[in-house]
């Protein structure tokens, strides 16, 4: 783990997987003027806009900031704030910023969105924990391993509330699938296997090169990575009159050079409920083993108790979803679906998930706001989200390497393989230090 302290993410972990309640975590919270919450974003895109219709409907939250190094997203980011508090008669003054530290830097806010591309997540929220922000950050937490414990150990130095926008963890339908697993309840007995689908990982970036807009900092974009050539796939157009929104998720997430592929997009989300039912939310795998190696057929992670959560499809649809197995039964839980082997195993009737508005999961943002006010971990800390993130890297590093890596869940670490060890993280680029 290098300069990481290992007993530092260990103790913060055992917390985490006692409950909080008994632990008095965090520091005492001073909101703003009437108890508001005020909030800044960082990185305003699509996923954004999503979570700007969420947060800005939550009462005593205040949106008065946003930060992206795309000027027309900065402009229709203010627009759509500045119409929404007129419809409702609201006085708020809202900015907007190309660099994301002068968000960071405002004593008046008091909390920060982020939702950028995934290798800016670690140097933003370790940025904002150390000016003392509290931090809702996109899936998955981190590009690599090394950055999502370097901002585990931030946001427990600051006492900082960081919540992991892992929304399926907010539905009744998730939370029920995992209560039965866990209860070992009638009809499903004992958990043998988990299938959770999330399809393929990132392949070589191959887009050709494009124009860069004439205000789009594509130099800032990059940060810390190597560069790439832009291609609009990666910021895909909008326009403010008449205004029209992404008609398609960022491709950045899909390549190597720029993003985890579907293993961390959809990992970050299905392996994540995958090891909240095997019960390693604290914890992971201790072998990874890609497809194609000796005859195994899918990406597949094997827990020291010898259970494994396999990446595999388990209808004909393909369904980006989860399928529980037990001795006696089974469980099938997706977006807006539920199915299981008996109706003893089937959520109460008057109990709905969240109407499948997952990338605005009002539940899901509420308990950010509420954990904000209370001072208690939200329902996906920082040390899930350091997990899941994890066990996702985990699977592209065998993927890469075409062959099982083995891996310490208590040291997080490998074990005795030099090779895997130089994807622990990746060397920033132009002047970037973690």
């Amino acid at each position: 783990m290098k300069s990481f302290s290992r007993r530092r993410f260990i103790q913060s972990t055992m917390i985490g997987a006692a409950g909080v309640t008994a632990f008095p975590l965090f520091q005492s919270f001073t909101a703003g003027a009437n108890n508001t919450i005020r909030i800044g974003f960082i990185g305003l895109g699509q996923q954004a806009i999503n979570l700007l219709n969420g947060f800005s409907r939550i009462p005593g939250v205040q949106i008065v900031a946003g930060a992206d190094v795309y000027g027309i997203k900065r402009q229709r980011f203010e627009l759509r704030l500045k119409e929404f508090y007129k419809s409702r008669n609201e006085l708020v003054d809202v900015k907007t910023y190309k660099d994301y530290r002068e968000i960071i830097d405002r004593k008046d806010i008091d909390a920060v969105v982020i939702a950028t591309p995934d290798h800016w997540h670690a140097l933003m929220a370790i940025d904002a924990c150390n000016a003392g922000k509290d931090v809702y950050q996109e899936k998955p937490i981190t590009f690599t391993i090394k950055e999502s414990l370097k901002v585990a150990e931030a946001v427990r130095r600051n006492n900082i509330i960081f919540a992991t926008g892992s929304q399926q963890r907010s539905d009744s339908n998730y939370q029920h699938a995992v209560n039965m697993v866990h209860k070992q309840a009638n009809g499903f007995g004992e958990l043998k296997k988990v299938s959770a689908y999330v399809g393929p990982g990132p392949d070589p970036y191959n887009l050709p090169k494009e124009e860069i807009p004439a205000d789009l900092d594509w130099t800032k974009w990059l940060g810390p990575l190597s560069f790439v050539h832009y291609n609009s796939k990666l910021n895909p157009p909008i326009t403010i009159d008449p205004p029209t929104r992404e008609t398609f998720w960022a491709r950045w997430r899909y390549y190597k050079e720029t993003g985890g592929g579907f293993t961390c997009d959809w990992g970050a989300h299905n392996f994540d409920i995958g090891q909240w039912g095997l019960k390693k939310d604290y914890s992971g795998p201790v072998k990874v083993i890609p497809p194609g190696y000796q005859g195994t057929e899918h990406l597949t992670f094997v827990y020291d108790n010898g259970l494994e959560m396999v990446n595999e499809p388990y209808d004909d649809k393909k369904t980006l979803g989860i399928k529980f197995w037990g001795s006696d039964g089974w469980i099938e839980v997706s977006r807006g679906s539920y199915a299981a082997s008996n109706d003893l195993l089937l959520p109460p009737k008057d109990e709905n998930a969240d109407e499948g508005l997952y990338e605005r999961s009002s539940l899901h943002l509420e308990d950010f706001i509420n954990s904000v006010k209370s001072r208690r971990d939200p329902i996906v800390p920082v040390e899930i989200g350091q997990r899941t993130a994890t066990c996702c890297i985990l699977g592209n590093i065998a993927l890469e390497l075409k062959r099982p890596v083995r891996w310490s869940p208590e040291e997080q670490y490998f074990i005795n393989d030099p090779e895997a060890e130089k994807y622990f993280h990746r060397d920033y680029e132009n002047g970037y230090k973690l």
